[in-house]
């Protein structure tokens, strides 16, 4: 009996979470979005704590998850179907995998994932034989007998970890011809150089309000126009101008602080 009610409760949480999220995709309510995170932030803790002892304080991962928390409640689509946690779990342990690129640490694979990952390989091989098409994680999960949620950890493993040798060709998207890996690799120290900076805006961020971050990822991440995100608030564009214009104040406060 009390099994029961334990499944009901839960079944009853759940749907009001689903109603959560599409209330929250409607109106973009920060404090509906605050309720929302603070619901799911074991994702992020559970998450975190697997890569601790690896180089990287536990305070540090957990922020860091947490910025992924946020932005996959933010791109989190209830109408495609999937449970938000196997959709969050990529996303958060994305956001883990660039802050180690960035601090330029080896992440020691957990020997779980690792067998794991060999399995999904092996499943995808062999399903794209058999199926004549790219096996979905849905075909994997059912032909391993296992969850969604563990394969697209799998996955998301296999391109954080698994070294590509420089000689891997890649189709271009431009024409037919095959591009090599050693010619993109020099992209990347572009991107490394400007750690430091993302470290700095790591440190910024924290000085901001929690609508004066939405403001911020808008319109400079997203791309969005102050009048798309002033009717999102329900503000004036004026109270966003003025908004924006505070953030670039701090961000100058805190260069200032980091120069001096």
């Amino acid at each position: 009996m009390a099994k029961h009610k334990g499944k009901k409760k839960r079944t009853k949480e759940q749907l009001q979470i689903k109603e959560m999220f599409l209330e929250y995709d409607k109106t973009r309510d920060p404090q509906l979005r605050e309720v929302l995170i603070e619901k799911h932030l074991y994702i992020a803790e559970i998450l975190a704590k697997k890569y601790v002892n690896k180089g990287i304080e536990y305070d540090d991962l957990f922020q860091v998850a947490s910025i992924g928390l946020i932005l996959a409640i933010d791109r989190y689509d209830v109408s495609k179907g999937f449970e938000f946690s196997s959709f969050a779990t990529p996303t958060i342990v994305g956001e883990i995998k660039k802050y180690f690129r960035d601090k330029g640490w080896v992440i020691r694979v957990p020997r779980r994932i690792q067998e794991v990952s060999k399995k999904v390989n092996n499943a995808k091989t062999y399903l794209s034989q058999n199926l004549q098409r790219s096996p979905t994680v849905s075909d994997i999960a059912e032909y391993l007998n296992t969850t969604e949620e563990e394969v697209l950890e799998a996955l998301e493993a296999s391109r954080v970890y698994a070294p590509q040798s420089l000689d891997s060709t890649f189709d271009s998207q431009n024409d037919d011809r095959e591009v090599n890996l050693r010619d993109l690799v020099g992209e990347e120290d572009e991107y490394f150089n400007q750690v430091e900076i993302r470290d700095f805006f790591a440190r910024a961020m924290t000085k901001l309000t929690d609508m004066e971050k939405k403001i911020l990822i808008d319109r400079y991440f997203d791309k969005k126009t102050q009048v798309s995100i002033a009717k999102e608030l329900n503000i004036s564009q004026m109270t966003v101008s003025r908004i924006e214009k505070k953030i670039i104040e701090k961000f100058k406060v805190e260069m200032d602080e980091t120069m001096g």
